[in-house]
This record gives C-alpha cells, structure tokens and sequence, in this order.
C-alpha cells in the first residue's frame, strides 16, 4: 500500500494551511476599499468558500454564495434582504496578471446569495484561476480546468469520483488529500448532505451544534442550513477550490431512499405525495444554490433535470445520470428481500422514459474511446446470501431488472464502446464485472463497475467486513470490495482505465493519511477486470 499522494505544486500545499490564504485576500481587498461592492462586511462574507464545475471545453460555472454567518438559524447567512453586487475574474496565473476575463453579476436572497457564473470563450484544456470580491473584499482563490478541445484524443485523463459525506460521522479527511491529487475533474455521485438529526455534540466531531439546526430538514431554511453545516469545512472547501467538480444529487439530499414522489414510510407528514413535493422542492433548490450548476439544472420547484453529459475530447464521455427523480417506487416495501418477484416486472424504471432515451442516445453516438456511465446506485447484481437463496437491495438496480437489461441490450445493440460504470452509494469501495446473465459466471461481460466509498458515512470501518465477505462468496462477478473511507481516482489512457481504490485508516478523528489498496485495470476492447 502506498502512502504518498501526487501534489499539485505550491497552489495545493497553501491551501492546506487552514484557510489562511483566504484570509489573507479578504484582508487584503478589505484594505482596499469597496470599489468592487456596495455593502461593506465586518465577517467574510466568502466563509463558505469557491468553486467550479462542468468544465466544457470553453468554459466552466463558477459558484460562491455570500454568508457571513453560514448557520444563520433563518437560512440567510447572515445577509440582508436585497441583492448584493458581486464581482469575478478568472486567469491564466494565480496572482491575477494575466485576466482573461472578468464580470459583474448579482446575489440575490431568492438565490440565498449564491452566484453561479458560466464562463466561456476559454481556452481548451488549460488552468485558469478565478476569485470573486464583494463588499470590498475578495474570496480565495480558486484553480479549474477547461475540457480538452472536442474532437481531440489527449495521451491521459485522470479524474477522482467521491460520494457519501455524512458531517456528524466523519471527518473529511479524504478532500484534504484528494485537494493534492493532479485530478482533471471530480464526479460527486450523491449524498452531498445527510438529512439524519444531529446531536448536540455534532456526532464525531464532538462540536457543538445549535439546537436549530439539529432536526430533520422539512423547509428551505433548514435545508439551507444543512448545506452551509457541511460545506464550512476546510477540507471539503480545499478540494472545491483545487479542482472542478461535477455533482449529482441522490437520496440524502432529499430524504433517505425518496422515489419520485414517494418519501420513505415512516411517521412524518412528507407520507402524503404533495408534502413529500413540497419538501423535495425546498431541498432541490438549497442544492443548487450550493454547488456549482448550470443555469438548465436549475430546479422549478419539483421539476428538475440534473442529468447531463460532460465530453472530454474523444478520451471520454461521462453520461451522468439522475436515478431518483424519475424512478418507480422501490418494490416489495423496499429493505432487503428475497424472492421478490416484483422486481422483475417488466417495464419497471429507474431512470424513467425520457432520461433512458436520452441516455440510450448519447451512448449510442459517442465516438470516445470510454463511455462513463456516472450515477448513484450498483447497477451489478449484488446477492447479499451468500447461501442457496438470494437476496438483494430493493433500492439498488436489482429492483428494477428490467431497466438493467434494456440498458445492457442497448450497451450490446449499439456496440458501445468500452462503458464503465461508476457508482456511490454503499459506503464501500467495490469492482465487478458486469455480466450479460450475472446468474451464469460464463455468460459474457458487457463492461465493469467501479463503486467508491464514502467520505465520512458508516465512520471508520474497516478493510474486509462480513457483508463484504459475504458479497465475495455470493457474487462471482465481484472481484474486490472494501470497508474503509476515501476515493477512487481513475487514469484513462486509449489503452486502459485504471481505478485506484484509496483508503484512509480512521475518520472519527483528523488527520489520517491515505493510501491505495489496490487497483484494478479494464482494457479497451476487452471488457473485463485485471488486478494492477
């Protein structure tokens, strides 16, 4: 196992100092007067720090939202009523010599004070570096990359995908070191934020945390504050500001295994279907206002399109993939079942129509040598028994056989070239081959599935644990699971893909270092799992 991650040069290493280079800006802007800004601040007003996403080749979405006080208990952060001017610059080097472009743009309240600038007429391919200034002072400085030009065939991509960040559980550790990582881009498969009441303490992290914002989020304000709560962390801050992130909601976001409209059966009132969209709505719209999105995945209330595709040359398409908004009701009143017959019902959907089209599309025309299939959930079979029976998750795509197999016989019937899928989730880093008939182990494989673990949620864990032994003897097309926390980070060649699994020994306290377990290769043009 190693033990050394790759750096990024003196931008990485500063940004490790605790924030103190933000701090250092906002002085510095401070002193400067407010010729960027009519509202003057006594607190920064960029506590929650800076970040980019979607990269295309032209361009990225540059996001900050302006909060003085991030756990303001209304949800405001601590910022008046009316809009607030805000100014931004990006450029080719970190002192801002070389500005590329630059702009003015407003926070407006109905936005909670977030901005979300989408850049273009970049170069392809390059570093830029972006800050913001309101007020008379300036935010950190932030570093992204473009994409690759579109029809070009770059030597490498390297990217990281994470997922599962519950704040009480957990340290986030991972970001420190994922910040140091030479990544293009960051895929966030889900669980951005945890809905599950917090305790006076903060869970693991033993801090103490304001009685309104230890409930269950119901409404606009507290989902507000549920986001600001695991965003105002240095780590998760420095890996926002070190690399692009492309971000996908799945079910925490809202409520634990939501369905569409459906809530999760329990004693709250979201059992009725328009509640349940009343407060989808709320969380929907706290979601984008934190993170870096397009102005087309913007939600309307309970409507929202977060599914998309991001192209990087003819390296690699990643298809990013919603599987909550749209899908049928979990079957057989969700949990673990076995012989659960109404999983297999034909017609059954996870992605819905519209989305599935859209999808079977866009794998269809791709010319890139990899298709990533990003989404939330395994799409392998996992058997849980590893007995005679078999039992599987209701909420996994084993609930919905029939979605998989079309999408397997389109893979099939389109000759898709190399998919790959990755997936969050299950709090545990995973790799299967997937199967044409995962019942038959010589049945042909279609592609692989990498799984990454979680951040901080399930705590520490550790390297092997009996549901991972169990999923070993019960599932032939798994060639590897594991229990600790961290990240995956994958290099793509024209030759190959390559996953590295990297774990950290503990969460429940700062500072663990990381390492790589181990890693796992799939070659172009031969489907199928090899141990690097």
């Amino acid at each position: 196992m190693d033990s050394a991650s790759s750096g990024t040069g003196a931008f990485g290493r500063r940004m490790m100092l605790g924030g103190t280079i933000g701090l250092a800006l906002a002085a510095a802007g401070a002193s400067a007067g407010r010729a960027w800004g009519d509202t003057p601040f006594h607190e920064d007003p960029f506590a929650l720090g800076v970040a980019s996403g979607d990269p295309w080749p032209d361009g990225v979405v540059l996001w900050t939202r302006l909060a003085p006080q991030p756990l303001a208990p209304d949800g405001a952060g601590g910022m008046p009523p009316y809009a607030v001017d805000v100014q931004w610059e990006i450029a080719r080097d970190e002192r801002f010599r070389s500005v590329v472009r630059r702009g003015r743009t407003r926070a407006v309240p109905e936005l909670a004070h977030s901005v979300h600038v989408e850049v273009s007429g970049l170069q392809p391919g390059r570093h830029y570096y972006y800050r913001f200034r309101a007020g008379g002072v300036h935010s950190p400085v932030g570093r992204t990359r473009t994409a690759p030009p579109p029809h070009s065939r770059p030597k490498e991509l390297d990217f990281a995908f994470v997922s599962c960040q519950a704040w009480f559980e957990g340290f986030y550790t991972a970001y420190r070191h994922l910040a140091e990582e030479d990544v293009d881009l960051v895929l966030h498969l889900g669980d951005y934020i945890y809905e599950n009441p917090i305790d006076a303490m903060g869970g693991v992290r033993n801090v103490p945390v304001a009685a309104e914002l230890r409930p269950e989020p119901m409404n606009l304000a507290q989902y507000r504050n549920r986001h600001a709560l695991h965003r105002f962390d240095p780590d998760l801050i420095a890996a926002h500001r070190a690399h692009p992130f492309a971000v996908v909601w799945d079910d925490h976001e809202v409520e634990d295994n939501w369905a569409r409209d459906r809530s999760k059966v329990d004693t709250e009132p979201d059992q009725d279907p328009a509640v349940f969209r009343e407060r989808a709505a709320a969380a929907f719209q706290a979601y984008y206002e934190h993170l870096p999105l397009r102005l087309p995945n913007r939600p309307n209330g309970f409507r929202a399109r977060m599914y998309r595709s991001l192209r990087y040359g003819r390296m690699a398409t990643f298809h990013i993939l919603d599987t909550r908004l749209f899908r049928d009701d979990q079957p057989c009143g969700d949990g673990s079942r076995s012989g659960c017959t109404d999983r297999l019902t034909p017609g059954r959907t996870i992605l819905g129509p519209e989305q599935e089209q859209w999808l079977y599309r866009g794998l269809g025309r791709s010319d890139a040598t990899w298709n990533m299939i990003s989404q939330q959930i395994p799409v392998t079979q996992v058997d849980t028994d590893p007995g005679p029976g078999q039992t599987f998750v209701m909420d996994f795509w084993d609930g919905y056989v029939d979605a998989r197999q079309r999408l397997f016989k389109e893979i099939t019937d389109r000759s898709v070239n190399n998919p790959v899928v990755l997936t969050g989730d299950m709090h545990r880093h995973l790799a299967a081959d997937l199967k044409q008939n995962f019942d038959d182990p010589e049945s042909p494989t279609l592609g692989v599935e990498f799984v990454g673990s979680s951040i901080s949620t399930s705590k520490d864990g550790m390297d092997l644990d009996p549901s991972g032994a169990k999923l070993l003897a019960a599932n032939e097309h798994i060639k590897f699971t594991n229990f600790q926390r961290g990240y995956v980070r994958c290099a793509l060649t024209r030759e190959t893909c390559r996953a590295d699994f990297r774990v950290l020994p503990y969460v429940t306290a700062p500072g663990a270092p990381v390492s790589t377990r181990t890693s796992f290769v799939t070659e172009a043009g031969r489907p199928g799992l090899q141990q690097a």
